[in-house]
């Protein structure tokens, strides 16, 4: 974190996308988007299968051309997520644990995005070019802390439930 206490929204914002990884189903990489506008999380998503399809870590990847195309990538999966709930993401910020392939990229660019932050890259992408090239600002950041920072015992309202005792 920043300031040694709170994270920054950008942190807080990547640390989503870092929770939205672990739902991911593909061994090759996990890989976790969430999309904000106004500091409001518009849709998330991650690396897994198409729905009732099988998952690669059931019965393993589909590459092709070093690719995995059993999956559909984080990226595409929360701008399916938006539009299936009628959300309009132009002018948000599109928070990956991993750049951008390609073909993601250019669908966040045609969505109308206008910033990505990431920290960590992504094999034989484009997506670099890509963004420079459409006026998408993009920032790197270090990896945020990975631990979450909640201890109940800190808190005088928490009680815990029987479950977390």
């Amino acid at each position: 974190m920043a300031n040694g206490k709170r994270p920054t929204w950008d942190e807080y914002f990547l640390k989503l996308a870092m929770l939205a990884s672990e739902r991911a189903t593909c061994p090759r990489m996990h890989c976790g988007c969430v999309l904000v506008k106004n500091r409001f999380v518009l849709a998330t998503g991650y690396n897994g299968s198409l729905p009732g399809q099988p998952h690669c870590e059931d019965e393993g990847c589909l590459v092709v051309e070093n690719h995995c195309v059993r999956t559909n990538h984080a990226e595409i999966n929360a701008l399916v997520q938006a539009a299936l709930h009628g959300i309009n993401i132009k002018g948000s910020t599109a928070y990956i644990t991993n750049m951008s392939c390609t073909t993601c990229a250019k669908a966040l660019i045609a969505a109308g995005i206008n910033r990505v932050v990431v920290f960590s890259d992504f094999h034989d992408t484009l997506a670099i070019d890509f963004y420079t090239k459409s006026n998408v600002e993009i920032v790197r950041l270090d990896v945020p802390d990975r631990q979450i920072n909640y201890n109940i015992d800190d808190y005088s309202s928490a009680r815990k439930t029987e479950k977390s005792k």
